[in-house]
Parts: structure tokens; sequence; C-alpha cells
């Protein structure tokens, strides 16, 4: 079995995440490294650092729209203070370098930085959320497409 190297697998310049090369598994770690090391040295980039580098950074690639989309999933003890610094900083960051934030075969691409603190419920599994089964889920629902007080417009139409 042969035994594949970076260079031979991906062609050198293929993906390109804020000027450098970068595989696709690892473009949310290469996109959090570039984004701190272009940080600048003040206060509100020393802030940006700290929230950053104790923050998830995640990548997802949209085929239909070829968008490519950086979450970075904040503590909930972050203030919205800090999360507007965050957005400075980052946009600060952006707008200033001169090669693209993401490059595909030397393709500059669309992008987009999301910062949330959204956790997603667990429906299944061992840890559920709670109040939210499947069930739980549903049941305002189909209360509310049978409750008391909703007119149903499907039984006056002319087939009735």
């Amino acid at each position: 079995m042969p035994i594949y190297y970076y260079d031979a697998v991906i062609p050198k310049g293929m993906w390109k995440i804020l000027g450098k090369d970068a595989i696709y598994i690892d473009i949310a770690n290469t996109w959090k490294q570039r984004m701190l090391e272009l940080a600048g040295d003040d206060e509100k980039s020393q802030l940006f650092k700290k929230i950053v580098e104790e923050s998830e950074v995640s990548y997802l690639l949209n085929g239909t729209t070829e968008e490519h989309t950086f979450f970075i999933k904040v503590s909930d003890d972050i203030t919205p203070e800090e999360i507007q610094t965050l957005a400075d900083v980052s946009l600060e960051i952006l707008k200033n370098i001169d090669f693209p934030c993401v490059e595909v075969e030397d393709i500059r691409q669309k992008y987009q930085v999301i910062i949330t603190n959204w956790h997603e419920p667990e429906i299944i599994g061992l840890n559920k959320t709670p109040g939210m089964s499947s069930g739980e889920v549903f049941k305002p629902i189909i209360k509310g497409l049978d409750g008391p007080g909703r007119l149903n417009s499907k039984f006056e139409s002319q087939y009735f």
C-alpha cells in the first residue's frame, strides 16, 4: 500500500486559509491559528485572543452556495460587549489583510463568520435536554393543530 504525503494528496496551493495552505479537515484550526497570529497587540486584540483561544471554532462549506462559514462558539459567560469586541477585531483583521480569507485553487471564495453561544438541544441520547425529548418538542405543534378556538380552513374547501 503506498504512503501518501500531504503534498502528494493535496496539491500545494489548492486550499488557502488566510494565506496559509490547509487541508480540508484542518481548515477550522488553521483559520483560528491565523486569526490569532494576525490580531494586533492592543487591548481589544488581547481580549479577542483570550476569547478565541478559549472558544471552539468550527467550519462548514455549503456546497450549493459555495459559501464558507466559520463559527466561533463562545461560552455563556461572554458579555454582549465582549462579543461586539470580538466582531470588531475580526472585521478589522479581515478588512486589513492583503490576501483572501479563503482561496481554493487561486480563486477567492465567499465566506462568513458567525459568533454564537447557541447550544443545540439534545433530543436523543443519555444527556437529553430537559423538555426536549422528541415527543415534547412536537406536543405544542400537535396541540395547536386541533386546539379549541382554532378554525381549520381546510374543512371549508369546495370538497367538503
